[in-house]
């Protein structure tokens, strides 16, 4: 077992983001195709959304909102929507410099729901200058889970950082490790030791192996589940990635409880 087992387990599910709009392509539906653009989501316009009970309240809601809607499909079947003013707000129109400053900080993340939605799904994601906007689905997916954990204010936050002096250089990485480590939220920090020193009250793991230096993982278990287990705005989530090249990401992100404890379990044996 290892890290990179869990990402081999993880396949490609059939999901497509179809942009609900009256007009034609604009602006944010090119923005959104160049974010997934080398993603297994396709990004299309001018879908039809079924009349029929598989459309749920959610998304109708999502639908009867002013302003275009994006839509997930998966299996041809509509499992999500969310307004495209909110996926601007969260991912399009921002860049990773809100998070790294503190600009945006925890208990202001909002990852809107067709975003969360892509549970499961294997993706390939690259940082800058190779991508503007590929590597900002990780971090504010990272950012959504710490923020979980503050909210819940308990259970148990594994988080790797490679390198442990980033907790330090990026303000507002910093900010939030402070916060939860003001909760009871009991919080484990991995990386290399490059000669940092986590003056936080968190646990600190060090070490030189390979899933030290290349993984990127943020696993949260709650202390106790909640009633409904599909429920992806509660209860367990973990993101496992991989660095197989510089700026470049293998990874996935699951809500599943079985798969979350797996990691879990993982994580605290091995490193």
């Amino acid at each position: 077992m290892s890290l990179r087992s869990f990402i081999d387990e993880t396949g490609v599910p059939d999901r497509t983001i179809a942009v609900v709009s009256d007009d034609t392509t604009g602006p944010l539906e090119r923005m959104l195709e160049e974010t997934f653009a080398e993603q297994p989501v396709g990004v299309e316009s001018g879908a039809t959304i079924p009349t029929d009970p598989a459309v749920g309240p959610q998304i109708e809601d999502a639908l009867d909102a002013a302003g275009d809607t994006a839509v997930l499909f998966e299996d041809g079947r509509p499992v999500a929507a969310s307004p495209m003013l909110e996926l601007y707000d969260s991912i399009l129109a921002i860049n990773s410099d809100l998070f790294v400053t503190g600009a945006r900080d925890i208990g202001e993340i909002d990852l809107p729901v067709v975003l969360a939605n892509l549970d499961e799904t294997r993706l390939r994601l690259r940082g800058y200058p190779l991508s503007d906007k590929e590597k900002l689905l990780l971090i504010v997916v990272s950012r959504y889970i710490e923020q979980r954990a503050w909210a819940a204010d308990g259970g148990t936050l594994r988080s790797a950082f490679q390198r442990l002096s980033r907790i330090d250089d990026e303000i507002g990485t910093r900010e939030v490790y402070a916060t939860l480590a003001a909760t009871d939220v009991e919080t484990h920090v991995y990386g290399i030791d490059d000669g940092a020193t986590v003056d936080i009250d968190v646990t600190v793991h060090t070490g030189t192996g390979s899933e030290y230096r290349d993984a990127w993982f943020v696993v949260y278990e709650p202390d106790e589940r909640p009633a409904d287990a599909a429920d992806p705005t509660s209860g367990p989530v973990a993101l496992v990635c991989l660095e197989t090249e510089p700026r470049t990401w293998d990874g996935f992100w699951t809500y599943d409880p079985e798969r979350v404890a797996a990691i879990g379990e993982y994580v605290a044996r091995e490193l």
